[in-house]
């Protein structure tokens, strides 16, 4: 179990990297008034999101792995696993909502201000507070 607990990590921090960069990708494409940046950005946020997908899906496949071997018959009556599942629950809602706004800039939909990307990009930062602290100090 260790060795996917480890794999579980390890496919975490390869989607935080991607999910971190790509909305610093946004404010940067928010802020593009070329053309040609502005297509070299989406083509990069394109091949990024393409990239990270599979480590989300690799960290889900390990984390319910975990989950269903030992997690939930040791913690499923503590408050600390649900609210960390929720937590996952909006990482991967924030991930393919990420996706849409790829699609939007691509197809020059996308109206939001830099300024907005900029508070976007927190929201992964405090959900991994959160989730690590749930996960390693259990508090309830």
């Amino acid at each position: 179990m260790i060795w996917v607990k480890a794999f579980h990590i390890i496919f975490m921090v390869a989607w935080f990297a991607g999910i971190f960069y790509l909305p610093r990708l946004f404010v940067n494409h928010a802020m593009a008034e070329d053309e040609e940046v502005r297509a070299r950005l989406a083509q990069m946020e394109t091949k990024l999101y393409r990239f990270i997908t599979p480590w989300m899906l690799l960290t889900i496949g390990f984390g319910l792995w975990l989950l269903f071997d030992y997690a939930w018959a040791a913690f499923s009556q503590m408050w600390w696993l649900h609210l960390k599942l929720a937590l996952v629950v909006l990482l991967i809602a924030y991930h393919f909502y990420c996706g849409k706004i790829i699609r939007d800039f691509a197809s020059n939909r996308c109206q939001r201000s830099h300024v907005w990307f900029r508070w976007f990009n927190e929201l992964p930062v405090l959900v991994l507070f959160a989730v690590v602290i749930l996960a390693v100090v259990k508090p309830f």
